[in-house]
């Protein structure tokens, strides 16, 4: 599915327009700029007014709510069911520049008293208690990187030591997030197996060997399910394109899920799959009530498979839903993409991490670019559904509202973070919300039910590409608030003082010739600069929250490229000219980024108000430290922060060292050394009556092949040596 169609125009009435938004065309074909028009969505006989940005029925409110059971079990998987009502599609912009649509109908109040107690408790429900354990991806499935559990404060957490090491045994980078579950953790270990490990003293229970042949499996985390009588219990993951299921608790195949244990995830994509190189990302899905909602990797180039985001059933295999963000022909969005390209372009998948809002059923889902990444010629228009924060209905796939951050997407700016669910106070009122960073250094904030933003987003004009076939959208949003956490500019003024003099001249020459007219700069033949680049701003993992007040914490890095475009043969002889480019990392001989420090920075913001509270360069650079200069930001990093409720920031970093700090100032509380770098994101968790936190510590310290060591990578549990 990818969405519905608007019906008749209806008798005109009194609708009150959003503040604050600018008109940006018309629903209707030959609709005026700056003219709203109207659509009535055919299966709920609602009206809606449409502003080109946004098309909501004004006061839409949170849905349908029916049959919620506050049981909650001790990894917050009680069965809950609130739910949205049945969503229509109309009065949704149908042009390339539409950046955003709600889709909702059906909508039961409740008498106020009655529907208030009902929403605490349905937070409750699905909110707290998920937080008391670690047995998702990223702690629990609204992606918060946040721990409820107390014993960690800022008076004793200088108090930590290790509590029990797992070596991996290889000479390898691994970064996976663990899980726990009751008192077992489970890791990726040596020739990327499974292992169950006794949470509390890291030793060995099973081990699950991939097959042989194994060359892609998802690394940087599993997922977990259980029915409700607890009788099936499955790690899922995927490995060669085929997701997969093992049992929990014997680490052995599950043979009645999917054909003999695996689902070819080829499959149901609109293509032969011989032709697919690549379906299967390498970050888990998210699991919610029986479902198990998956992502995909789709390549960089030309040709590559469509990103659907596809719902399969936890116990059995079974696909329940798919929803197409690349539409076929005559589904919402499929006019912003030239006719077939469902059949011959790609992309716009969510190979990172997706957030379900537990409580109201929503799927938060942030989208990468169209494929190929850096040249558009051959999918004009704005490429529905890449580069947008998707918000579905998760028991069937049913689009709710998108917002998009990037039309016509040619700098591969995908959002690589999972969305963070918040509740902020502003103007006397308390609003849940959804906060979604991206490689830009952006920070977009929008209200979770209905998608509007809560600080105004501007379409500005941007450059235009010089490249004939090429047809860039001639504004870009831009939000207006909260203040960026990366840089955003590249000159000669900013070059590092640590460049040799060889790499300082060739920089210089390489700036001073490319084109650099801001954030979308079009890729050019003569080179683009790119700040803060394909690679920089935030990613996966990338982001935590204290969500009760309203505190979003980003680490992110500033690495500045340089995009230069090359012809290549079409793959057709009538088909669009093809150029190409590599992701163009400005990075000097010593490894380091031309760009001066701090390379890494950990950000801290109020989003109540919208502000930055504080921001640090995280972590140093081993070499340079010898040397004196510290607080330069560790170089290129994959590190997740996890918050806790005692107001404590945990991360590790590529200099080894796992740190904690003081989430209301910054302040340095506590740091260890570790024998390896670390990336990927920790996990908290408490095992009869004691907390631990555990960190994945096998990465690469060195930046260059003559510094890089052999990595003795271990999984490391750390705890208050006193067990209180």
């Amino acid at each position: 599915m990818s969405g519905g169609k608007g019906g008749a125009e209806p008798k005109r009435g009194t609708r009150e327009r959003w503040a604050g938004w600018s008109a940006m065309g018309c629903d209707r074909p030959g609709g005026e700029g700056g003219r709203p028009c109207w659509k009535r969505s055919q299966d709920q006989g609602r009206d809606d007014l449409g502003f080109g940005l946004s098309a909501w029925r004004h006061g839409a409110t949170s849905g349908e709510r029916t049959g919620v059971d506050f049981t909650v079990k001790r990894a917050g998987r009680g069965r809950r069911e609130p739910s949205l009502g049945r969503a229509g599609a109309g009065g949704c912009n149908k042009f390339g520049v539409a950046a955003r649509c709600l889709v909702m109908g059906g909508v039961k109040r409740y008498p106020t008293a009655v529907g208030l107690v009902l929403f605490i408790f349905s937070q409750m429900a699905s909110g707290q208690a998920g937080h008391a354990t670690w047995s998702d991806y990223g702690g629990a499935a609204d992606s918060a990187q946040f721990s409820a559990l107390t014993q960690f404060t800022r008076a004793n957490v200088n108090q930590l030591e290790v509590a029990w090491s797992y070596p991996i045994g290889e000479n390898k980078r691994y970064f996976f997030s663990p899980l726990i579950v009751d008192d077992l953790m489970y890791v990726m270990g040596k020739g990327s197996s499974l292992v169950a490990l006794s949470a509390v003293t890291g030793r060995e229970v099973w081990i699950y060997q991939p097959p042989a042949g194994t060359t892609l499996i998802t690394n940087r985390g599993i997922n977990y399910w259980e029915s409700r009588d607890r009788a099936h219990r499955h790690l899922l993951f995927a490995s060669n394109h085929a997701l997969r299921a093992i049992d929990a608790r014997t680490g052995k195949p599950v043979l009645s899920f999917g054909e003999g244990g695996s689902v070819d995830l080829k499959q149901g994509l609109d293509r032969e799959p011989a032709t697919i190189g690549l379906v299967q990302s390498t970050s888990p899905g998210r699991v919610f009530e029986d479902l198990l909602i998956l992502g995909s990797a789709t390549n960089q180039g030309y040709g590559s498979a469509p990103g659907d985001i596809r719902a399969f059933h936890a116990q059995t295999g079974k696909l329940v839903w798919t929803f197409r963000t690349v539409p076929r022909a005559g589904e919402f969005g499929a006019e912003t993409w030239p006719k077939d390209a469902r059949d011959k372009v790609g992309g716009a998948n969510v190979w990172s991490e997706l957030t379900v809002d537990v409580g109201r059923g929503i799927l938060f889902a942030p989208t990468a670019s169209a494929k190929y990444n850096f040249y558009g010629a051959d999918r004009s228009g704005a490429n529905l559904f890449s580069d947008c924060l998707l918000a579905l209905d998760v028991r069937t796939g049913r689009r709710l509202w998108h917002y998009q951050m990037v039309h016509h997407d040619i700098w591969d700016y995908d959002a690589p973070t999972a969305p963070k669910l918040l509740t902020i106070r502003r103007e006397g009122k308390t609003i849940d919300v959804v906060a979604q960073v991206t490689k830009q250094g952006y920070v977009w904030v929008f209200e979770r039910v209905t998608g509007r933003p809560i600080w105004p987003i501007e379409e500005r004009a941007v450059a235009a590409s010089d490249l004939p076939e090429e047809r860039t959208s001639p504004t870009q949003p831009f939000p207006t608030s909260p203040p960026p956490f990366a840089r955003l500019t590249f000159t000669v003024d900013d070059l590092s003082p640590f460049l040799s003099e060889a790499d300082r001249v060739r920089f210089r020459a390489a700036i001073l010739g490319a084109r650099n007219e801001g954030l979308f700069t079009p890729p050019a033949r003569g080179g683009t600069i790119q700040m803060p680049g394909n690679n920089g701003g935030a990613n996966w993992g990338g982001a935590a929250v204290d969500a009760a007040h309203g505190t979003l914490v980003v680490v992110s890095k500033d690495m500045p490229s340089l995009l230069k475009l090359e012809p290549r043969p079409p793959a057709e002889t009538s088909a669009a000219a093809r150029y190409e480019s590599g992701f163009g990392f400005m990075i000097a001989s010593d490894g380091l980024a031309a760009i001066k420090p701090p390379w890494t920075s950990l950000t801290v913001y109020d989003l109540n108000a919208g502000v930055i509270k504080w921001k640090i360069p995280l972590g140093d650079v081993p070499a340079l430290a010898a040397k004196g200069f510290k607080n330069t930001g560790t170089h290129h990093p994959k590190v997740g922060p996890v918050v806790t409720a005692t107001g404590l920031i945990f991360t590790g970093t590529r200099d080894k060292k796992v740190r904690a700090f003081d989430l209301d100032n910054g302040n340095l509380l506590w740091e260890h050394e570790l024998a390896a770098a670390l990336e990927g994101i920790p996990a908290v968790y408490a095992v009869a009556g004691r907390q631990y936190i555990v960190f994945c510590a096998s990465a690469q310290v060195g930046l260059t092949p003559a510094t890089q060591e052999t990595i003795r990578g271990a999984y490391v549990a750390f705890a208050l040596g006193d067990k209180k």
